[in-house]
């Protein structure tokens, strides 16, 4: 009698378990045969969300490179300035334009205008930037060419600008960064002045920067420095 119980319960259990065995099987294999979905508009959101956003928007276009959009989109901003600047010559005002994007390319356009009250310093010019670098990086490096005029107590030059530009980004978006750069107007000539100077820029809103120059101006006929305080306008976003 008791030969038959164990049996029974033997048997019992082996139908347990073999139960519990299929149920994990059957469950796994639906857990396993769900894709989550990539599709905005697969999302438990309102249409009105939908519309309103941009980004979701994209997505039900095509799911983005995430990845590649953080190394291509600019770290920086376009901006347009304007300013003071003290030197040695005296006092004046700057305009100018930074950084602003050619179409998709690495390639930025850039220019300033500067003249003392007294007249005795006048600086224009317009150049190219070429970023070696993808645009999204925080550090990036530009070749520069482009011409600039300087008139200088009593002296002028002008002619083809050559340099290099080395950008340290500190905060996305124009939040804030710190740029060297170095250039030479009039190169291999009698005249040849070099032009070095570091900028510092500070965003105080979404649209509005503060920035500080501090230039270097050296040629065999005489030297001068500068420091500037300039507001800038971003563009863009």
């Amino acid at each position: 009698m008791i030969d038959k119980i164990l049996t029974v319960r033997t048997l019992a259990l082996k139908y347990v378990g073999y139960s519990i065995i299929l149920l994990l099987w059957i469950n796994g294999k639906s857990a396993f045969s769900q894709t989550p979905s990539t599709h905005a508009q697969d999302l438990d959101l309102s249409p009105e969300v939908i519309k309103n956003s941009p980004v979701l928007q994209r997505w039900r276009r095509k799911v983005p490179n995430v990845l590649q959009d953080i190394r291509n989109d600019p770290s920086f901003r376009s901006r347009l300035r304007f300013g003071y600047s003290h030197s040695s010559t005296g006092t004046g005002i700057n305009i100018g334009a930074e950084d602003i994007f050619i179409g998709n390319s690495r390639f930025t356009f850039s220019g300033e205008y500067h003249n003392t009250f007294n007249g005795q310093h006048v600086k224009y010019g317009a150049w190219m930037n070429y970023y070696l670098r993808p645009l999204g990086n925080y550090i990036n490096v530009a070749p520069v060419l482009g011409y600039r005029h300087l008139e200088n107590e009593g002296y002028s030059t002008d002619g083809v600008n050559i340099g290099a530009k080395l950008l340290l980004v500190l905060s996305r978006g124009g939040g804030a960064d710190v740029s060297l750069a170095q250039n030479w107007v009039a190169p291999f000539s009698i005249e040849e002045t070099g032009l070095t100077k570091l900028s510092v820029g500070y965003a105080v809103t979404p649209k509005l920067r503060i920035s500080t120059d501090i230039e270097q101006q050296n040629s065999r006929r005489s030297q001068d420095s500068r420091f500037g305080v300039f507001v800038e306008w971003m563009l863009g976003l």
